[in-house]
């Protein structure tokens, strides 16, 4: 009795191991895995989407907001110069929400994306604009401002509160879990600048650095564990990457973590081809998912070749003017453009109408996609 209680025991404790084992999330793709996914792809060329409809992640996605006619026809306009992929914000008050019906719409709009030939890279959080996000009806644009109604995800709140972890954690499983083995998208951006303090005329966030240190770790964790088949990342934008001793702690984490290595850069030429160099002895592919702010001297006929060159893939910041007022340049938080036009678009490749900005930009764009 003794023995086969000994066997017993030992059958259950290998058990458990190996239940504890399976449990634990996959580990980060090997460098190798995530070559050969991006060979895989085209040269991934794209814009950070919004309708023109919509001011915020909220207002593009609620019930009483999602407007699948208006994406469909912008995206058209975006598969016409050659884009094949789409930078989209998500919420986690859309899933607290109403769960089934934001899948529901995200899928509707991947429906819109494949008619066009395009493939979203969904992010997830995103620490830029205002911290203290709202459901219901969205506030109307400030005039003059750029990015007046964005809102970040999760909120200043939730990140500073353990309790309102486990809802996160549903969450992200959640939205992973459903459309992480969906081949109409390309890939997870788990966080947008988590260790961005804000912008605009927002308070400071105090404390918000400590908290996104505790929980960028654990979004990596949960995204895994829902076993997705696209890659996971979330991008560097600031500071020195020249060597891993002067990374932050956030960029530590973002570089160790991530499948393939994302980066935003609204400088010039040189400033781009360089950052690009910091990152190319990681041996993994390359995103850039942010750049081109003309008023910077981030140009798309700039950077675009660079990108190309190094098949980096190249998503800019706008494709269509709308509630966001991304046209507008960063100063209108300080001095709104209430009595003047702006001497040139900051961000954005066609006006609401669908016409480009610049003629000669949107052939440039076509002419190295094609």
């Amino acid at each position: 009795m003794k023995n086969h209680s000994l066997i017993l025991i030992g059958v259950l404790a290998c058990g458990l191991s190996a239940t504890a084992l399976s449990a634990e999330p996959p580990a980060r793709w090997t460098a190798e895995r995530a070559n050969a996914w991006y060979a895989k792809q085209p040269w991934l060329v794209g814009a950070n989407y919004i309708p023109a409809t919509a001011i915020n992640q909220l207002e593009m996605w609620q019930a009483d907001t999602f407007d699948p006619k208006r994406i469909d026809l912008e995206l058209g306009w975006a598969e016409s110069i050659g884009m094949n992929t789409m930078r989209v914000f998500l919420h986690d008050l859309l899933w607290q929400q109403d769960e089934a019906g934001f899948r529901k719409r995200v899928d509707t709009f991947l429906g819109i994306a494949a008619k066009h030939h395009i493939r979203p890279l969904f992010v997830l959080f995103d620490s830029c604009w205002d911290p203290n996000p709202k459901l219901g009806r969205q506030h109307a644009p400030t005039p003059g401002i750029h990015n007046s109604g964005w809102v970040q995800s999760p909120g200043v709140k939730a990140m500073r509160d353990p309790a309102q972890y486990p809802r996160l954690e549903t969450y992200v499983k959640g939205i992973v879990a459903a459309f992480g083995k969906d081949e109409r998208v390309l890939g997870w951006d788990l966080w947008n600048e988590p260790n961005n303090g804000g912008g605009g005329n927002y308070p400071d966030d105090v404390g918000k650095l400590d908290a996104t240190v505790l929980l960028l770790p654990k979004l990596y964790a949960w995204a895994r564990a829902s076993h997705p088949t696209q890659p996971l990342t979330s991008g560097v934008w600031d500071g020195d990457w020249s060597s891993p001793e002067k990374f932050g702690p956030v960029q530590k984490i973002q570089i160790e973590q991530s499948d393939v290595i994302s980066f935003h850069n609204y400088d010039g030429p040189a400033s781009f081809e360089q950052h690009i160099k910091w990152l190319l002895p990681y041996k993994r592919p390359i995103l850039c998912t942010e750049y081109m702010a003309r008023g910077n001297k981030s140009t798309f006929q700039g950077s675009m070749p660079i990108a190309k060159k190094y098949k980096v893939a190249a998503i800019n910041w706008g494709l269509v003017a709308g509630k966001t007022q991304t046209y507008l340049p960063w100063d209108s938080w300080k001095k709104p453009y209430t009595d003047r036009e702006p001497a040139i678009w900051f961000h954005e490749v066609f006006k609401t109408d669908g016409t480009p900005y610049r003629k000669e930009e949107t052939e440039f764009i076509r002419s190295l996609t094609r």
